[in-house]
């Protein structure tokens, strides 16, 4: 099944630095785009309320298939929040197989089987994962989960596993000094409680070894902020009349989560200390995972009617179900949506016409500015504002000349089924 889109753009292209950097002015690639199509209209009226920033990347090939970046920005701005939800389960998982990797005992492997303790305050074992093939919780089965739908749950044994000490202090190593993950999803815990994170122990499948994490409480000290939004929130069934505080919240840039997803797609492009501390074997785990759909996996199975083809697929797709992929298109990326925030970081390829980008976008969609009233506008803005801008580009992204047409073997994936 082909892909058919229809938008024209008319407009000149000015390019931005090969890295994104939120104190440069925007330049007018993406202004142009979204300020000359009716379907950015509604958007481009209501453009400060609904806190858009975006990030375009062109992928340019030499004659050795080397790739080099050149990002255009729209409204990319540190001082202007959003929630990343489900997006800080990207960089999460990715520490996650560097900490295995840095224990060093030889039996132990994203498959070993991993079971969680409990040692404190609302924390709970975990000692068999029903989904995976061998009911054998692993750091695998989890990344799975966590790129495939999104699973709260596997997400947060993963932040157990590795404390809230080492995910910041490893972020910040790389370079993202601002990146603050201070709690679980999908759970209302304290800070103190996400302080604490469960004691581990890791079993080969005969019982022979066994490698034990103590409970880890953290004592980080992250700057303190001030992210007030709204007018009110719910709480408890009734409606508080003050800014919502988002300020002990997840923070995450932008710039930030495009970047690391390039690091995990293009290793080579950065230097060996900038990089996540991952196997070859890890970055071929990755790159499935993040690009495989619910409907291919084998373990976990999902009910393809909740789970389909497109699910987690913003750009490109937004919210739309009863649409088949392309299995020559593929999106390796990690969406979040939660309080009226919508975010997708995201590489796409198109094997047929030989295509790459990569593009990140975030948008709110709150119009009365109460949170946790579940009246939000992800259906009617929001989804369809992914929708639109993931096919602006692919469409741009056909008729750009390009000097070297990209080999795109290494995305090229044998998928579960």
């Amino acid at each position: 099944m082909q892909l058919y889109f229809t938008f024209i753009l008319t407009i000149s292209l000015s390019y931005a630095m090969a890295q994104t950097n939120p104190n440069q002015k925007d330049d007018h690639f993406l202004d142009s785009l979204l300020s000359n199509n009716v379907l950015f209209k509604e958007v481009m009226e209501n453009k400060d309320a609904h806190r858009i920033q975006i990030i375009y990347t062109e992928i340019n090939r030499d004659a050795k298939n080397r790739p080099s970046f050149k990002s255009h920005t729209y409204n990319l701005n540190h001082n202007l929040y959003f929630y990343p939800a489900s997006t800080a389960k990207m960089p999460t998982a990715f520490l996650a197989l560097q900490k295995l990797n840095e224990i060093k005992a030889p039996w132990i492997n994203k498959n070993t089987p991993m079971q969680t303790d409990s040692a404190w305050s609302k924390q709970y074992k975990v000692t068999i994962d029903s989904s995976a093939e061998d009911l054998n919780p692993s750091i695998a089965h989890y990344i799975k989960k966590v790129f495939m739908v999104s699973d709260n749950e596997a997400n947060n044994r993963l932040y157990e596993f590795l404390g809230q000490e080492y995910l910041n202090n490893n972020l910040a190593k790389l370079g993202y000094k601002d990146a603050q993950i201070l709690h679980r999803l999908g759970v209302s815990y304290t800070d103190d409680a996400n302080r604490h994170t469960n004691p581990i122990r890791f079993t080969d499948k005969n019982k022979k070894f066994s490698f034990y994490q103590p409970e880890q409480i953290s004592k980080l000290n992250y700057i303190k902020r001030n992210d007030l939004l709204g007018k009110g929130y719910i709480k408890n069934d009734s409606l508080i009349k003050k800014p919502f505080d988002f300020s002990i919240k997840n923070r995450l840039y932008l710039d930030d989560l495009n970047d690391m997803l390039l690091r995990v797609i293009f290793p080579e492009t950065y230097p060996t200390n900038k990089r996540f501390k991952l196997t070859k074997n890890d970055y071929q785990f990755l790159l499935k995972y993040m690009s495989q759909m619910p409907t291919e996996s084998t373990f976990p199975t999902y009910d393809t009617a909740e789970y389909y083809d497109t699910y987690c697929k913003f750009l490109l797709y937004g919210n739309e179900k009863n649409v088949s992929i392309p299995k020559t298109i593929r999106i390796f990326n990690k969406i979040g949506v939660a309080y009226g925030f919508i975010t997708d970081i995201a590489y796409i390829v198109d094997f047929e016409h030989k295509i790459e980008f990569a593009l990140s976008a975030t948008i709110y969609v709150n119009k009365d500015e109460i949170f946790n009233d579940d009246r939000y506008e992800y259906e009617t803005v929001g989804w369809p504002f992914m929708k639109n801008l993931g096919r602006a580009i692919y469409e741009y992204e056909l008729t750009r000349e390009q000097k070297f047409k990209p080999d795109l073997k290494k995305f090229e994936i044998k998928y579960d089924k």
